[in-house]
C-alpha cells in the first residue's frame, strides 16, 4: 500500500450486507474492463433508479451507497473484500449476491472470462459447491438467452423442446 492509499481505503464506512452487495455488482461490473449499458442496466434494476433531467440515474436514497462500493471498489482488492464480507453475510445474502452476479455478468448476452472468473472467487469464497448452484445458473442462463428470439434455428426453438433444469425436471402424470 502506497503512502496516498491510506487516505482512500478507509473512508470511515460501516459495511452492511447491502453495502457488500452493491459493492460485489461493481466489481463484477468493471471485470472486464468496460461497463456495458446492460450491466447498468442490471445494477440499477437491484439497487433503485430514477429519472433527473431526462436521464435515468440511481435513486436518491442509494446514491450515497453506490458511491461508497464504488469507492471500495477501486480501493480494495478482491481478495481483502470478499475476506471481509463472507463472514458477515448469511447463506441467503450470499446466494443472492452470487446470483445477481452471474445475472449481471450475463446481462449483455455473455459473460466474458474475466467475469466467470470473478464469479467463481466469489462462488468459492461463499462456499457455494457447483452442485448446489447449477440449478440456479441454469436458470439464469435460460433467462438471459435471448438468442432463441434472434435465431429461429436455435436448438431450443425445435420443436418438442421442453426448457428444464437439471433435477426439476416434470414428472409424468
Amino acid at each position: 500500500m502506497g503512502l496516498f492509499d491510506r487516505f482512500k481505503a478507509d473512508q470511515g464506512q460501516q459495511m452492511t450486507p447491502h453495502l457488500a452487495f452493491a459493492t460485489s455488482l461493481i466489481y463484477c461490473m468493471g471485470a472486464d474492463g468496460e461497463m456495458d449499458n446492460e450491466e447498468i442496466g442490471h445494477l440499477l434494476s437491484v439497487i433503485g433508479g430514477a429519472t433527473e433531467r431526462g436521464q435515468i440515474g440511481v435513486g436518491a436514497n442509494n446514491r450515497a451507497l453506490l458511491d461508497q462500493a464504488v469507492r471500495i471498489a477501486r480501493t480494495k482488492p478482491l481478495d481483502q473484500f470478499l475476506a471481509e464480507v463472507t463472514p458477515m453475510l448469511t447463506d441467503a445474502q450470499r446466494m443472492c449476491i452470487l446470483l445477481n452476479l452471474v445475472d449481471s455478468a450475463m446481462s449483455d448476452g455473455e459473460a466474458e472470462g474475466e467475469e466467470q472468473d470473478l464469479v467463481a472467487k466469489f462462488q468459492r469464497a461463499f462456499g457455494i459447491t457447483d452442485e448446489r448452484f447449477v440449478p440456479f445458473f441454469e436458470a439464469l442462463h435460460a433467462k438471459n438467452d435471448r438468442s432463441v428470439f434472434l435465431n429461429p434455428g436455435h436448438p431450443h426453438n425445435r420443436d418438442g423442446y421442453v426448457v428444464e433444469i437439471k433435477g426439476l425436471e416434470r414428472k409424468a402424470s
